[in-house]
C-alpha cells in the first residue's frame, strides 16, 4: 500500500509531516505581498533563516516517525499510535481519539484528515505579527526563532482529529515580550 518511492512506512510518514511543514513555510512566504514594501527585505531574510533551519532539521519530519528515538521529537508511540492532543483550548482530547497510520492504507488516508493545528493561529496572529514586527522594528532585532517555534514546532502545534479541530477564532496572540531579541547590556566600569 505504499508508493514505490518510499522505502518503508516510516519514510512515508516522515514525508507526510515534512509536506505539512513545507506548506506552512509556503504560506509564510506568500504573505510577503502583504508586508510593507520597506520591510520586505528584512522579512525575506527572516524567511531565509527559517528555511535554512527547517532544512537542517529535515522539516521536523521526526514528528510522524515512529522510529525517532527521542520521545519528545515524535507525536506517536514506537508502534505508530497517534493520540489526538485535543482542541487548542483543552489540555487533552475529550473523546480519546487515536489512530495508527502505520497499520494500513485506510488508516493513512484517514490520518491525512487529522490537522497539525496552530494553538496561536498562523494566519490570524503569528504571520501578521511577524510582518508588523519587521515593519516597526526601529533598529531592534526581530526574534525570528520565537516565530519559528510558533510556526513550525510542537511548541505551538497540536495534532488533532478533525472533530477536535475548532475552526473558530482562537483569540490568542504572540507574546509581546518575545517578539524582539533582548539587547545585551554593556556595563562600563568607571
Amino acid at each position: 500500500g505504499l508508493e514505490s518511492r518510499f522505502k518503508n512506512k516510516s519514510s512515508y510518514m516522515r514525508y507526510s509531516c515534512e509536506s505539512r511543514i513545507r506548506s506552512y513555510l509556503k504560506e509564510v512566504s506568500s504573505f510577503i505581498s502583504n508586508v510593507h514594501p520597506a520591510a520586505r527585505g528584512a522579512y525575506k531574510r527572516i524567511l531565509d533563516l527559517m528555511s535554512d533551519k527547517l532544512k537542517s532539521v529535515k522539516y521536523n519530519g521526526c514528528y510522524f516517525d515512529r522510529r525517532e528515538e527521542e520521545d519528545a521529537a515524535r507525536l506517536c508511540t514506537t508502534e505508530g499510535w497517534f493520540p489526538c492532543q485535543g482542541p487548542f483550548d483543552r489540555a487533552d482530547c475529550p473523546c480519546k481519539h487515536s489512530i495508527n497510520p502505520y497499520g494500513n492504507r485506510e488508516s493513512r488516508i484517514l490520518f491525512s484528515t487529522w490537522n497539525l493545528d496552530h494553538i496561536i493561529e498562523k494566519r490570524r496572529a503569528v504571520v501578521p505579527e511577524l510582518a508588523e514586527a519587521v515593519k516597526t522594528r526601529d533598529g531592534r532585532e526581530v526574534n525570528w526563532e520565537y516565530f519559528y517555534q510558533l510556526l513550525f514546532t510542537v511548541d505551538n502545534l497540536k495534532l488533532v482529529h478533525i472533530a477536535c479541530h475548532k475552526k473558530t477564532n482562537h483569540n490568542l496572540s504572540c507574546d509581546k515580550a518575545k517578539i524582539y531579541r533582548k539587547r545585551k547590556q554593556n556595563h562600563k566600569i568607571s
